[in-house]
């Protein structure tokens, strides 16, 4: 996702005293900068294009009114990030989030081979990812795929930066024994009984992939067998990008300087707060605050100190072999995989301004379906000297004046695998649930072959025939059937 890096790195803290200064084109500048990238990163986590959305329009409001606190200014890409998982864990927490419109993913002019091949890589990265814990996985997409730097995910993670290094560290292994795992699954499954009985599946599930890296760990086997390297960031990049939606940008810069909109910024502001020494929002409390076990000011190292530590930690970037990920585990959790946009996009997806807030978890307003996006280069940001910063603010949030419209309940489409055993054909079972669901099969990878489309109604279900390929083959066969949704179904047959 991230570019080069060049006279980018500069950008964070022209963008910052820019914003300070109240400059309207710096906003526009930090939106054409940022904004594709906090909008796939909230879509990771929320799952939905309607709230991360609404998430990223708040994560612009709020940057706008808080950026006098940041006491490092060319730190500003990352902080917008810990702005960002804030408000994506209260949109989380909230019974009335909105769910199961997930954006489409950004389009790439990609030959039907190019394709075939990169899904066959995706499901190899979903299956080393899965056996990786949820912070894990979220830690490595940030630092991989977003280019920022253990000092970043410190103040993102309202981590101490000790445990953070650690955090990285311990991922990065994790992933290299789980993608030499999947490796010897998808390759070399032939040469081991075991392996054979725990990839009967493909992609493999957390706990199959949890099962086949201990395996791995303990045959002579399988421990002995080479697999090739495959650096991080090769491996991120045939994940699916969230497409940020074309209008958004309109909406979000309304939202953000509109004067009939001043309540509403600052009830989105005051969400944000408290704030740490470093001018970093700490991570939100699903209940009343209390007394923390330790101080703010102990929960990232002085800047200076961070840098030096985080220098020698950039060598686990470059050695061996990492995957990527997205999630959290535990309190303060992120998305538990990493996000696969679907296509289907239900009528009705007009763009309004947002009501003043009542609740910081509530979606907003759904917007005009989204169309794919280019995503401008970033690299991550120079250091810059410590300074002091401002006291939180413990301004209320403005009293409510209306309630935000109920959106369209769309379903999500779940898909069932089938097995042909030495049959000619098996039947992909399709079910819309939560709400209706259009679909189509957009495409087939392996030796199978498949097609079809049509409309379910919520619990509804359906069938797609599919059938093997002709020709010679020997042993275990594997296809795969891929749906608008994003949503892929695992075939298998035996010759």
């Amino acid at each position: 996702m991230a570019g080069e890096p060049g006279a980018a790195q500069n950008d964070d803290l022209r963008l910052a005293d820019s914003l300070r200064a109240g400059d309207v084109i710096a906003l526009t500048e930090v939106y054409d900068t940022y904004a594709p990238f906090l909008f796939d990163y909230c879509h990771g986590l929320l799952r939905d294009r309607v709230e991360a959305s609404g998430a990223l329009r708040n994560v612009v409001i709020a940057a706008r009114e808080h950026v006098d606190r940041l006491t490092e200014p060319a730190r500003l890409r990352g902080w917008l990030y810990a702005i960002a998982r804030k408000e994506c864990m209260r949109r989380r927490d909230s019974p009335n989030r909105h769910t199961g419109q997930e954006a489409p993913e950004a389009e790439d002019e990609l030959t039907p081979e190019q394709l075939a091949r990169r899904e066959e890589r995706r499901l190899l990265a979903h299956s080393a990812l899965a056996a990786l814990n949820g912070r894990q996985r979220e830690a490595i997409d940030l630092s991989v795929r977003h280019e920022l730097d253990e000092v970043d995910l410190s103040g993102i993670f309202g981590m101490p930066l000790e445990e953070t290094l650690a955090l990285a560290q311990q991922a990065r292994e994790d992933l290299a024994a789980a993608l030499h795992a999947a490796l010897i699954a998808q390759n070399h499954w032939k040469d081991c009984p075991s392996v054979a009985a725990l990839t009967e599946s493909w992609p493999l599930s957390p706990q199959t992939s949890t099962a086949l890296v201990r395996h791995v760990e303990n045959c002579p086997v399988c421990g002995a067998r080479e697999t090739p390297p495959l650096p991080p960031d090769r491996l991120l990049s045939v994940l699916p990008i969230a497409a940020i939606p074309a209008d958004l940008r309109l909406d979000v810069l309304t939202a953000a300087t509109a004067e009939d909109r001043a309540g509403n910024r600052r009830a989105i502001a005051a969400w944000t707060e408290p704030f740490d020494e470093y001018g970093w929002p700490l991570p939100y409390q699903p209940t009343a605050p209390r007394a923390r076990d330790r101080a703010p000011g102990k929960r990232r190292a002085p800047l200076l100190a961070a840098v030096a530590v985080g220098v020698g930690v950039l060598v686990l970037f470059g050695g061996g072999m990492a995957w990527l990920g997205g999630g959290d585990d535990g309190t303060n959790a992120a998305a538990t995989g990493p996000v696969t946009p679907g296509g289907s996009t239900p009528p009705g997806g007009s763009t309004a301004p947002e009501p003043i807030p009542t609740d910081p978890s509530s979606p907003t307003s759904p917007t005009a379906s989204p169309s794919a996006s280019k995503s401008p280069s970033k690299s991550p940001s120079p250091s810059a000297s410590e300074s002091s910063s401002k006291p939180p603010s413990s301004r209320p949030p403005a009293p409510p004046t209306t309630s935000a419209p109920t959106p369209p309940k769309p379903g999500t489409l779940s898909v069932s695998g089938c097995d042909m055993g030495r049959n000619d054909s098996c039947t992909v079972t399709v079910t819309a649930v939560g709400g209706y669901v259009n679909w189509q099969v957009t495409g087939t990878s392996g030796p199978v072959s498949a097609g079809g489309s049509g409309h379910l109604d919520a619990g509804q279900s359906g069938g797609v025939r599919v059938s093997r390929a002709s020709g010679f083959c020997w042993g275990r066969q594997t296809g795969t059937v891929m749906f608008s949704s994003g949503r892929s179904a695992t075939v298998t047959y035996r010759c």
